[in-house]
């Protein structure tokens, strides 16, 4: 089904927007935003001083058009386009915040001839006006959502246009094949003679191994945007909640010396400062008749399935040897030994040696916090170890599934052309066509060559004011 309205007032640019661009609710500002071409001319029939200049804020009155009533007492700055977010005209409120304030004013605005935006409307039309490329707006929302250290510094590098120019590289560097081969096909006769096939040969072969080291970037992606799933594995009443809650800093999980408290499966996110972990507290593993409980231990064994790593916890080291044997064939993560309450036991074992998979056994304590800092460390270690370690900011990585796809097709398309081009199996006007595929599979990561449908999917997930 068309969306006219939406298409038209997108594509072409010609209406005014206005949104909150702050989150509604009691707060000390709310920030309204408006742009488009008649954004200084609404602005003018309710700010007063009018005009101001550009990017300096000044204290005005916004007042009804109609009635003069006075709406609120804001400080108010202007940008002019080109030279702004959008591209366009914008004029931005600070009012006071609450719900009643901002929404007398965005509806003094519309009644002026504004309209309300679209979500991500904002940062599409500085899409559409060259201020941004697809890549660098898919940031601005990647930014917004950021709930770990990982992912902030992920999508800054995005924002910077880091993984723009990674493609804007490789783009390039496949249209120089492409001239190459025209060259070749329209002037095979002229003084430099043929191009050689080795000089074809050896550029393909660069660029899709940097296509496959972006796509080597994929499970560090998946961690930095989803978080690593860490499961607290164990029999009941070792203590999982109990460490669940100090690794958390706060009770999420009711704790109780009553075996089968937890009964399903409770998750959250912390921030190692190096990985982001989603953290799952799981339901004790043991034989039982309980309906209910049964089902708690079924999505226990769900979670240990996708597990990057499984936390054995015991409090004694007869019970570690059992949860360990009863973690085997139930998870591909990396086990860590865990001996819980260690604020209680004076020893210092190691794990057995029937279980060579897991090393040292880490000791904890959620009433002391000890081993904590350490477990920690060790699961950062072993993230490592399998993920690879998080590149500087400058190093792209690929989080969204339509990068991914995208790199996927290009490096299919080059590798489908080199088969071609050395097996001399087809001409080389149609082997060409795999390299012009190639390149319009990268095109349209960063928007060189865009769709509307494009657009819809990337900013259908924003939020209203960006």
């Amino acid at each position: 089904m068309q969306k006219p309205a939406m298409s038209a007032s997108l594509a072409g640019g010609s209406d005014t927007i206005v949104a909150l661009a702050t989150p509604a609710g009691r707060g000390a500002i709310a920030v309204v935003r408006m742009s488009g071409p008649r954004a200084l001319e609404i602005s003018a029939l309710h700010v007063v001083p009018w005009p101001i200049l550009p990017r300096v804020l000044e204290l005005c009155e916004i007042r009804d058009r109609d009635t003069g009533t006075l709406l609120d007492q804001a400080l108010v700055s202007v940008f002019l386009g080109p030279r702004s977010f959008t591209g366009e005209d914008v004029v931005e409120i600070s009012s006071h915040g609450g719900h009643y304030v901002p929404a007398r004013v965005i509806a003094a605005l519309i009644a002026s001839g504004a309209r309300s935006a679209f979500p991500g409307e904002f940062t599409r039309r500085a899409v559409l006006n060259g201020k941004l490329d697809i890549t660098q707006a898919e940031a601005v929302g990647d930014l917004i959502d950021a709930s770990s250290s990982a992912m902030h510094r992920s999508a800054l590098g995005q924002l910077d246009g880091g993984l723009s120019r990674r493609i804007s590289g490789l783009r390039e560097d496949v249209i120089t094949l492409e001239s190459l081969i025209a060259y070749d096909i329209d002037f095979p006769e002229e003084d430099d003679g043929p191009i050689s096939r080795d000089r074809i040969i050896g550029g393909v072969a660069q660029v899709v191994s940097s296509l496959e080291a972006l796509l080597g970037t994929i499970p560090i992606g998946e961690i930095v945007r989803e978080g690593a799933v860490v499961v607290i594995a164990g029999e009941p009443n070792v203590g999982k909640s109990s460490l669940f809650n100090s690794l958390l800093g706060q009770s999420r999980a009711i704790v109780t010396d009553v075996p089968g408290t937890t009964r399903d499966a409770i998750e959250a996110l912390i921030d190692t400062g190096q990985w982001p972990l989603r953290l799952v507290d799981t339901a004790g593993i043991r034989e039982t008749v309980d309906t209910i409980e049964r089902i708690g231990i079924e999505v226990s064994e769900r979670y240990l399935g996708a597990a990057h790593i499984v936390l054995a916890c015991a409090d004694d080291e007869a019970a570690l040897v059992r949860t360990i044997a009863a973690l085997q064939g139930k998870t591909s993560g990396s086990l860590i030994a865990v001996r819980t309450k260690s604020d209680l036991i004076t020893d210092s074992s190691e794990a057995s040696e029937a279980f060579p998979e897991v090393e040292t056994v880490i000791q904890v304590s959620a009433e002391t916090g000890e081993g904590l800092d350490r477990l920690l460390a060790r699961v950062d270690q072993l993230l490592t170890s399998s993920a690879g370690a998080l590149p500087l900011s400058e190093y792209p990585i690929l989080t969204r599934i339509r990068h991914i796809r995208g790199i996927r097709e290009a490096r299919d398309e080059m590798i489908a052309f080199s088969k071609a081009w050395m097996e001399e199996r087809l001409p080389s006007p149609v082997a060409a066509v795999h390299l012009r595929s190639a390149a319009i599979a990268l095109e349209g990561l960063i928007g060189a060559v865009s769709t509307e449908d494009v657009l819809d999917r990337v900013f259908s997930t924003f939020c209203v004011g960006k």
